[in-house]
């Protein structure tokens, strides 16, 4: 089993980023790392895509589900029978956004062990007959980052990228006004302390992880913080485009009538 892991996911993504290392000008294993990270992005678009519109569309309709919860607190099967008529009117999955994310979770373990085992001479030897083997690696990035060793600026920032990813996808809606409040209420509280809890953690860990890690951590997700912003934005224009459509149904049907309105006064 492990043999199968090392060949799938750990060697070639050991290979990936030594053939960068040594194909980038000056070496800089930092360079090597974001190059690296964007080409597995790449690879992981659709999925990446499709989990990102996945969890949109359940926090839009989560006020609709807190009022059916509400609604038939008593009633177990009409609950679920109600739940599950949202879910396929609205054509969204509560399982959507996990297997996503399930299947980019191997290429991220595949990396953290990359990072904290594969650059070492012995796994170098793991490099494939056209990757040349650089002897020894540096850590140091950019010149000044010793990327094998924790570093709080790149926490700093990967804990902020995870924020405003949270941020992004909790969007303002209109307060809901029902017997329930108090319930709602703790729904707007738990979704603020997810909001803040996911960066703090991702701080926490970025404190005892080693820099390169942490670093690919950081662009994957500002990746996906522009995946998202540019998802969203195609959603608005495409809103915008229908409300003008329908405007310029309109627009003549109004003009008609006040015509015929004009004609049978003039009568």
């Amino acid at each position: 089993m492990m043999q199968l892991w090392d060949t799938l996911l750990f060697q070639p993504i050991l290979n990936l980023l030594v053939f960068l290392y040594n194909t980038i000008p000056g070496n800089d294993i930092g360079v090597a790392i974001i190059v690296m990270t964007v080409l597995i992005k790449l690879v992981l678009y659709p999925f990446t895509l499709k989990s990102i519109k996945s969890q949109k569309a359940l926090q839009e309709i989560q006020p609709k589900v807190e009022e059916i919860k509400k609604k038939y607190k008593d009633q177990k099967e009409k609950l679920a029978q109600e739940m599950m008529k949202v879910y396929k009117d609205e054509k969204v999955s509560p399982f959507s956004s996990c297997l996503p994310l399930l299947i980019q979770l191997p290429f991220l373990i595949a990396v953290y062990q990359v990072f904290r085992v594969g650059l070492s001479n012995g796994s170098l030897d793991l490099l494939y007959s056209f990757v040349a083997n650089p002897g020894n690696i540096n850590p140091i990035a950019f010149g000044f980052m010793d990327l094998s060793t924790p570093q709080i600026v790149l926490a700093v920032l990967a804990a902020a990228s995870q924020y405003v990813q949270v941020k992004m996808l909790n969007t303002k809606k209109p307060p809901i006004k029902s017997e329930g409040s108090k319930d709602e209420s703790m729904m707007v509280i738990m979704n603020k302390q997810m909001t803040f809890m996911m960066p703090l953690m991702t701080l926490f860990i970025g404190f005892s992880l080693p820099g390169g890690l942490v670093l690919y951590w950081f662009v994957t997700t500002l990746l996906t913080v522009f995946m998202q912003f540019f998802a969203f934005r195609k959603k608005k224009e495409l809103a915008v485009e229908v409300i003008d459509k329908k405007d310029d149904v309109v627009a003549p049907v109004e003009e008609s009538a006040k015509e015929e309105v004009k004609e049978i006064e003039n009568k």
